[in-house]
């Protein structure tokens, strides 16, 4: 059996036919699938800055910084301490012992004014303890009377939440709006009940003010 020879060339010839055909399709493919694809150009631009040199009567004008002069603490070691002084100094206990129980429950603080001012209740809260409000001097000595209307936010455990004040008598400080907040601060009610059970809710009352 004979070996057959083969030349370079044809090989390369086969292999360029295919090759650029490949190419061709590539080429069609894109330009089908990118119809608008557009290579812009890049272009290089420079931008000059330009110095102004400021004349001898604007830099006279112009303070340079001052130097802040910084606080020197003075440190004395004193080599002299022995430890036998160390005895005479008196220890203070400031802080005491504090233990947590992680069991314990502790109570949560009121969101003053979160109630809801359509809560329905069949039975409206009664105040069970009164604090009278406090009339001030100036009030007296001007004679103001009248009454003070008050819009009280009660808990369903029946403590005193926001207050807001409808009809003002005398504001300002140690006027008798603010007295009149003060003392209802400290009333205690009966709440409100809906189906049998307390609810918090908003009541309004009159505070009144009578010098007799």
């Amino acid at each position: 059996m004979k070996n057959r020879l083969f030349d370079w060339k044809d090989i390369a010839q086969s292999y360029y036919e295919k090759s650029l055909s490949l190419a061709i399709l590539i080429l069609l493919f894109s330009f089908l699938v990118f119809p608008k694809l557009e290579i812009k150009p890049f272009r290089r631009e420079i931008k000059a800055s330009e110095v102004i040199e400021l004349p001898p009567e604007i830099r006279e004008r112009i303070k340079p910084p001052e130097d802040v002069v910084r606080p020197v603490i003075e440190i004395v070691i004193d080599e002299d301490f022995s430890a036998d002084e160390d005895d005479d100094i008196e220890i203070v206990a400031t802080i005491e012992k504090t233990v947590l129980d992680p069991y314990e429950e502790k109570e949560v603080p009121k969101n003053f004014g979160t109630t809801s001012r359509f809560q329905v209740f069949e039975d409206p809260p009664v105040p069970i303890r009164q604090v009278k409000p406090v009339y001030s001097d100036f009030a007296k000595k001007s004679g103001i009377e009248g009454e003070v209307m008050l819009e009280v936010e009660v808990f369903a455990d029946g403590s005193v939440g926001q207050i807001n004040v409808i009809k003002s008598l005398m504001s300002g400080p140690g006027g008798l709006d603010e007295a009149a907040k003060a003392a209802v601060r400290k009333w205690e009610f009966s709440p409100a009940k809906s189906n049998g059970k307390p609810v918090s809710v908003w009541v309004v009352f009159p505070v009144g003010f009578s010098l007799n």
